[in-house]
């Protein structure tokens, strides 16, 4: 094999030690206790350079200049990247401290570190580490592919399109996994590998490409999450099995290509993708020997071809002695199957067990017949077909009736997969693992042992030829095996479990059954499906689909399922766990809609007459955040109480937990903040910390809500430090949870708090992130409330610019959506910036109409600040009428103080003490001062008490 240049001369490698860690910068490598750690190539970056300088504090500034030398990046990315740097090295976890970070400076190295430089002989590159491989399959030695080897290589140095074409059978696969492998530390931040032979759905081209980066899809349009994550990246993606796809898959590598030029797409097919900017390469057959009748056995054996049949005869059986005429009958197999690697190990396994006369007999008997037809038929389909045939005629009946019922399985499947669903009885069940064992040794089917279970699939070409022979046994053997096959994926998703936990924990374990569970669901709602068999597969799968985030296929499938009610399901858990699983999902992929409304409420109706509490309580979140999400506060409030009702039953710590937090966010929301104070603080001290268990099951993180509601009615309460920290506390969980729905929950209420307090750099930074991560998942709502965000945060600093017409636009947006819990603080934005524009008769109607709707709608946690802000309309546009303004104002405090928000009073009072200065009563105006300034015990640097102080400090001085 050859090696690159470099591999020639030995160089100095440096090591950086610290703790259970070593970071290899030179190989782009981390290692913890000796095993490589997946870190993304930016927080490596950031690694290195405080590894570099320890202990010195380096500025942000610095920082991204050096990890993003030619980008201009906002702080937000940093603390990004920061922030999954120390998540992936456990800072803080078991008192370990690596990074240490000085507020409004930067970060440094604070651990023990020891730098070492070894002097190491470069491996050659057959050898090299493959640490940023991601999902990458096992490699195969390569007979006679170093001249194409190394010119995809070469071409793969930079990103671009390149497709590796030919006939099935000829090696593609096997040729793109060793470029994967070889490459995979030479430039490319990670490689990942994906096969679309299980994907038979061209809309979920898109999907299978997110599921093998790791990207959760909850958006309609999983074509512009994949995009969004892709356009900064620098990776390579292996595409295998393109043909089947190829349209779809042609527009998407068009789009990847346009929208991130850093990514490189190895692709494999059997015919040009015909893509702008596509390079390809023809992968012609192993050379064979042409005329080998006057040839030795060392001239035979330079031949590649020759050389594979050998290797891989003898590898299946050491003991193989070849006949003395061995050579030239191996030369006439490779001959007659025209140099194609499967075929040729397909023939030398057979060898193995069956011997070389035997072997070389049928096949010529055979392929006689398939080369006589290859010259009225494409090419690459009669050799596959020939090849295939003859592999077929090998088996015995027995054998040929498995193969043809294992084309079934849509990608991987079980040993116990196989026996239940191909075996009609107990009895054939028994020999079906022979069977099965008997087909991998004949290359039929290929086993996968990198699981802790063998997992086994046919090849692509090999399904689709077996399904031929199936399908030709009639509908009904079709129609019986495909029952069969749905019902086994029934009762494998029946298993996953109750608990969050055991939910969690077997739905990881089915990533690679999506295809089967698909289609399991296709057959038994299709024509000739079974109806009864439909249902509750459809509800079994959708704990499947939520762990994986696909809402949309979860919505489809529950959709057509609940159709079918009348079969019997009406008022069963299968019913429940259907109408619960429709209404999450229509809530977050269609809005707050009727059909999601109707959907909880039916779920809960069946978990009460079964006297499921559980349920009832899982349910009851989802309706209190449901009618939070539409504005409706009282019926909000309404099912927190039940759930507490439920939780008391339950008697749970963890259900105590979650009924205190829906009571204590609907009493926040409320306006009454004392006692959403005691809700909220009792619900975190029962609750676990957060995990993506519970997120999962519960639809959102239940603690993660309960923090960002404790965090605003500390504000509210006069605790700005207190509610500062829980937020910046609870964004870095939220972001911990890697789940972009909840983190967007998060941050729509964290961005308020900061807003609130005058944070407004803090503000500006958290929403480059939020917005970031809305629009790469698509999440309407949040993309809609980031413009509003962004304006709020524009008028708060008194710079309007356009910010009143980014807010309308917002509320527009919102209220097409039916997402209501923003609005009243839009709002009050909008108000503020009218008035900076000098629109205050516009901003008196918008007030008073929202003051209207909160009062209707229960939304009263911020009526004392619309009030004072009508207050302040008021002293402008009916300065004559003094009393009028003075009783609103009057009005605000006195709301204030009964529902115990004092920032919104020390707002209302600053603005009387003003009022009373302007009249010439600086006495008054002082005793209001002094008081709020007595009251104050934290928080004097937010914007609120700054300018309390600056107003304190501008009074006349008391006459002596």
């Amino acid at each position: 094999m050859e090696s690159f240049p470099d591999a020639l001369h030995e160089s100095l490698t440096t090591e950086f030690i610290f703790g259970p860690f070593c970071v290899v910068p030179g190989k782009r490598l981390l290692t913890r206790n000796g095993v490589a750690v997946e870190i993304g190539g930016r927080a490596l970056d950031l690694l290195i350079a405080l590894l570099e300088q320890p202990g010195r504090v380096l500025s942000k500034y610095d920082l991204i200049d050096k990890v993003w030398p030619d980008s201009v990046v906002a702080e937000g990315s940093l603390r990004f990247h920061m922030t999954g740097l120390r998540r992936i090295l456990g800072d803080g976890e078991e008192q370990a401290r690596y990074i240490a970070t000085q507020v409004g400076v930067g970060y440094a190295f604070v651990a023990p570190l020891e730098r070492k430089q070894t002097a190491v002989p470069p491996a050659p590159i057959a050898t090299r580490a493959t640490e940023s491989v991601c999902s990458l399959p096992p490699r195969a030695r390569l007979i006679g592919r170093e001249t194409d080897l190394q010119l995809v290589i070469d071409h793969m140095q930079q990103p671009r399109l390149f497709t590796i074409v030919g006939p099935g059978g000829v090696g593609k696969t096997s040729l793109a996994i060793e470029v994967a492998h070889r490459i995979a530390a030479q430039g490319y931040e990670r490689v990942s590998f994906v096969d679309l032979a299980q994907v038979e759905d061209c809309a979920l081209v898109p999907s299978a490409l997110a599921r093998s980066l790791d990207i959760p899809v909850q958006a309609e349009d999983p074509m512009f999450v994949l995009l969004a994550h892709l356009r900064e990246q620098r990776l390579m993606l292996v595409i295998d099995n393109c043909e089947h796809l190829i349209d779809a898959v042609s527009i998407l590598l068009e789009q990847i290509s346009d929208t991130a030029p850093d990514v490189g797409v190895l692709a494999t097919s059997r015919e040009p993708l015909r893509v702008r900017g596509e390079y390809v390469h023809w992968l012609n057959p192993l050379e064979f020997p042409r005329e080998p009748q006057h040839l030795c056995v060392e001239e035979l054996l330079a031949f590649p071809a020759i050389k594979l049949f050998v290797e891989r005869a003898s590898s299946s059986n050491a003991a193989l002695l070849l006949e003395a005429d061995g050579g030239q009958m191996i030369a006439d197999i490779c001959q007659r199957l025209e140099g194609m690697a499967l075929p040729i190990e397909l023939a030398a396994m057979r060898v193995a067990s069956h011997g070389l006369k035997a072997t070389h007999a049928l096949l010529g008997e055979r392929f006689s017949l398939g080369w006589s037809g290859r010259r009225t038929a494409v090419p690459r389909h009669q050799t596959l077909r020939a090849m295939l045939d003859w592999s077929y005629d090998l088996l015995s009946p027995q054998e040929r009736l498995a193969l043809e019922r294992f084309s079934v399985f849509v990608g991987p499947f079980s040993q116990e997969a196989a026996a239940q669903v191909v075996a009609e009885s107990q009895h054939e069940s028994a020999t079906t693992a022979a069977i099965l064992d008997d087909l991998v040794c004949k290359g039929l089917v290929t086993v996968d042992h990198s699981d802790s279970t063998d997992s086994y699939r046919l090849l692509e070409m090999t399904r689709a030829y077996a399904r031929e022979k199936l399908t030709a046994r009639g509908e009904a053997e079709v129609n019986a095996l495909a029952f069969r096959h749905a019902a086994f994926y029934m009762d494998l998703l029946g298993h996953l479990g109750t608990s969050p936990e055991e939910i969690f924990r077997h739905s990881a374990r089915l990533a690679s059954q999506l295809g089967n569970v698909r289609g399991a669901l296709e057959w038994s709602f299709g024509p000739h499906g079974d109806p009864g068999l439909a249902l509750p597969l459809a509800a079994a799968s959708a704990p499947l689909f939520l762990h994986f985030s696909l809402l949309v296929e979860c919505r489809t499938w529950c959709s057509r399922a609940v159709e079918l009610l009348e079969l019997g399901y009406y008022g069963t858990p299968t019913e429940m766990e259907l109408q619960a699983a429709l209404g999450l999902v229509l809530m977050f992929t269609r809005g707050n809609s009727e059909a999601a409304e109707k959907a909880l409420l039916r779920a809960q109706d069946i978990a009460v007459a079964l006297n499921d509490y559980g349920s009832q309580l899982r349910l009851l979140g989802r309706l209190q955040i449901f009618y939070e999400r539409i504005g409706d506060f009282p019926s909000s409030l309404a099912w927190a109480e039940q759930a507490a009702v439920v939780g008391n039953i339950l008697n749970e710590p963890a259900a105590i937990a979650i009924a205190s937090s829906l009571t204590g966010i609907s009493h926040h929301l409320l306006g009454n903040q004392r006692l959403a104070r005691q809700e909220l603080e009792s619900s975190l001290r029962n609750s676990l910390p957060s995990h993506p268990s519970n997120t999962i099951y519960y639809g959102f993180d239940h603690r993660n809500r309960t923090g960002l509601a404790l965090a605003r009615s500390l504000w509210l309460l006069g605790y700005p430090d207190q509610a500062r920290r829980l937020a910046e506390q609870i964004e870095a969980e939220a972001s911990a949870l890697q789940h972009p729905v909840t983190y967007c929950i998060a941050m729509v209420w964290i961005l308020c708090i900061y807003i609130w307090t005058g944070d407004l750099a803090k503000a500006t930074a958290s929403l480059e992130r939020f917005s970031a991560i809305a629009e790469t998942n698509a999440l309407g709502p949040y993309i809609a409330a980031c413009h509003g965000l962004r304006a709020a945060i524009a008028i708060r600093a008194e710079e309007p610019g356009d910010a009143v017409s980014m807010l309308e636009e917002s509320l527009a947006r919102l209220r097409s959506m039916r997402y209501e819990l923003l609005t009243t603080s839009f709002e009050i934005a909008l108000a503020e910036g009218l008035m900076l524009a000098g629109q205050h008769q516009k901003a008196l109607t918008l007030v008073d109409g929202t003051i209207a709707h909160c009062r209707q709608s229960g939304d009263a946690f911020a009526l004392p600040e619309l009030l004072r802000i009508k207050a302040g309309i008021l002293k402008v546009i009916q300065a004559e009428d003094e009393q009028v303004m003075l009783a609103v104002l009057e009005d605000s405090i006195a709301l204030s103080r009964e529902q115990g928000a004092w920032a919104w009073e020390l707002r209302s009072t600053m603005d009387l003490a003003r009022f009373w200065l302007e009249q010439g009563q600086p006495d008054q105006a002082r005793t209001l001062l002094g008081a709020c300034r007595e009251r104050a015990s934290e928080g004097f640097d937010s914007l609120d008490l700054r300018r309390l102080e600056s107003f304190w400090q501008r009074l006349p001085a008391t006459p002596a």
